[in-house]
């Protein structure tokens, strides 16, 4: 039984290369890593636990930095005032996604919708310490990877080649985000002339 538990768990030697691919920052390693994972055997739990993994090592890594920006945010004048307008702006537009502003829900989109660290900086604009903060920003990563991670592998059944499904992943992660925008600009400047 403790064999077959063992025989389960993927080995060190294939899990270290995905990781080290999901600690690509703004989820480029994302398609990569899953290709990678899949091809070495690796299950989707363990798939996710590694991305989780390098989620919390992310937080460690740029939280410090983080706080140096804040602390010299406080010490200069000019800083202070672009700070000032940084959590403006957070709260304008988290305010699309939540009535309190810059609430749970609406720095969960912006983790989603941007990256992990612009979710934290924004949490802590918003008054969110480390836990609080970094579970905030690691849930809206966390949807953007299953999103990503699922369309991969979905595609990849189709094409059957996982260096044309990670290039076809990443230009719809850089595309999408782009046609989405003009989408709205367009639908928006529709409705005001109407």
């Amino acid at each position: 039984m403790i064999d077959l538990i063992f025989n389960a768990i993927p080995s060190t030697t294939n899990m270290m290369p995905v990781l080290k691919l999901f600690l690509i920052p703004v989820g480029g390693g994302i398609p990569a890593g899953v290709m990678l994972a899949q091809a070495k055997g690796v299950a989707w739990p363990a798939i996710t636990l590694l991305y989780l993994v390098s989620d919390i090592i992310l937080a460690f890594a740029f939280e410090p930095v983080l706080r140096l920006i804040k602390f010299i945010c406080g010490k200069v004048t000019f800083l202070a005032r672009i700070s000032a307008m940084l959590k403006a702006a957070t709260a304008r537009s988290t305010s699309h996604f939540s009535e309190v502003g810059a609430g749970p829900i609406g720095l969960i989109v912006i983790a989603f919708g941007v990256d992990p660290m612009t979710g934290r900086a924004s949490a802590l604009a918003a008054g969110h310490g480390f836990l609080a903060g970094w579970a905030i920003a690691i849930v809206g990563d966390m949807l953007y990877f299953a999103i990503i991670a699922i369309c991969t592998l979905r595609l990849d059944t189709i094409i059957r080649d996982p260096n044309i499904t990670t290039w076809i992943i990443l230009a719809a992660m850089f595309v999408m985000p782009i046609l989405i925008g003009r989408i709205r600009r367009s639908s928006r400047l529709l409705h005001q002339k109407n």
